[in-house]
């Protein structure tokens, strides 16, 4: 299901990072501002402080003319302003209290309607619907958005119910970290290598996740390399997988796959391999990101960045502003699914990147031909985190 938050009423000091978070992280598709009463500077300030390339997926209740100035994604029509300004290309929204709004609005790009359970923000604010008897409408599908009381825990049976996600006003501010630090660190660095050369060194600087790549390298030369790194990767509790090789990934103990647009279909290597393994799956355009997630990829390496010589035949570079259009695009979509970048890239280019939207990154070279490879594993950890 896609998800909305909804702001709160007041400002507070930490809320451009809240909102930067809860979009970056990919755990919510969309952030509504409502600020009832508040003076436009303010809310420009707010603004100031979000990142430029998440504005397509903000929404604001009020102020469409701060939504035009800033070219924010969306507005939220309303009794005072129950029409989008002229001219205007974003998303527009509704708020519905009954079955006939849902009927008279059904032209926006999506609704809300509430309150659909006991509402958390406003007490006194009483579910109004049955999910039986709105399932039965036939009224609710993919531009439907649940509002009014809606919880983590009750995602499942609005989903059940038709509706195609979930706005959170009360519950969305206190929506768990999808990472804590430490699972950030592990998660946002993908070491790819032909070689168990130095290996400790980066384990040793914090990465926890290595991919063996050896492309040109028999299956016996293959597995006698694997199965060093497997047995090192071990040590440090990383996770290990292997560039292609379905056949030989239970063989050497590694924990799953990293698929080429070349190689065997996603299905296929499934269907091989089990659920309990994981599959990263390559992607230059929005298609081959809505394939991998359609086929059940659980990561997407997405590329690349800049021209690279650890790879041969590379697809069109993307640059910051292929990340950033399609994050936003995939995001949109309510693709959620961690997205690494890679090809060619810099500790320098790694807080630009970030910005983008996606979840880490996968290096080579940066880390192989470096001479201290423990210190550089830190550095690019902690340009990450900082």
């Amino acid at each position: 299901m896609r998800l909305i938050a909804i702001s709160l009423p007041e400002f507070h000091s930490d809320e451009a990072r809240q909102i930067t978070r809860l979009l970056a992280d990919g755990a919510f598709w969309r952030v509504h501002l409502r600020k009832p009463g508040a003076k436009p500077d303010d809310l420009r300030r707010l603004l100031d402080s979000v990142p430029a390339e998440l504005y397509p997926r903000l929404s604001l209740h009020d102020f469409f003319d701060i939504a035009e100035e800033r070219s924010l994604g969306g507005v939220h029509l309303n009794s005072r302003n129950p029409d989008a300004p002229a001219g205007w290309t974003g998303m527009t929204s509704r708020s519905c209290h009954s079955t006939a709004e849902l009927k008279e609005h059904a032209g926006l790009d999506y609704l809300f309607l509430s309150p659909v359970f006991d509402s958390i923000s406003k007490p006194g604010y009483h579910s109004a619907f049955s999910l039986d008897s709105l399932h039965a409408s036939g009224l609710l599908g993919p531009n439907i958005f649940a509002l009014g009381g809606v919880t983590p825990e009750r995602l499942p049976a609005l989903a059940d119910a038709g509706f195609g996600g979930a706005a959170m006003l009360g519950a969305a501010w206190n929506f768990p970290e999808e990472k804590n630090q430490d699972e950030k660190q592990k998660n946002m660095l993908q070491f790819i290598t032909h070689t168990i050369e130095g290996l400790d060194d980066v384990l040793r600087g914090g990465c926890r996740w290595v991919q063996l790549r050896m492309k040109d390298a028999s299956d016996e030369e293959f597995i006698a390399t694997a199965l060093r790194t497997s047995e090192i990767c071990r040590r440090y509790n990383a996770t290990f997988i292997v560039d292609d090789r379905i056949h030989l990934a239970k063989t050497v103990g590694a924990d799953g796959v990293h698929l080429g647009k070349k190689d065997m279909p996603l299905p296929e290597a499934r269907a091989i391999l089990g659920d309990d393994l994981i599959i990263g799956a390559t992607a230059n355009t929005l298609d081959d990101i809505r394939s991998a997630s359609a086929a059940g990829a659980d990561y997407i390496g997405l590329g690349p960045f800049r021209f690279t010589t650890t790879k041969k035949g590379l697809a069109p570079l993307l640059g910051l502003d292929g990340y950033t259009r399609l994050m936003a695009a995939a995001r949109a979509e309510g693709i959620t699914l961690p997205v690494v970048a890679i090809g060619g890239i810099t500790v320098a280019d790694l807080p630009e990147l970030r910005r983008t939207g996606v979840s880490g990154v996968a290096v080579s070279g940066l880390i192989l031909t470096a001479d201290d490879k423990e210190s550089i594993t830190k550095k690019i950890l902690e340009s990450w985190i900082n």
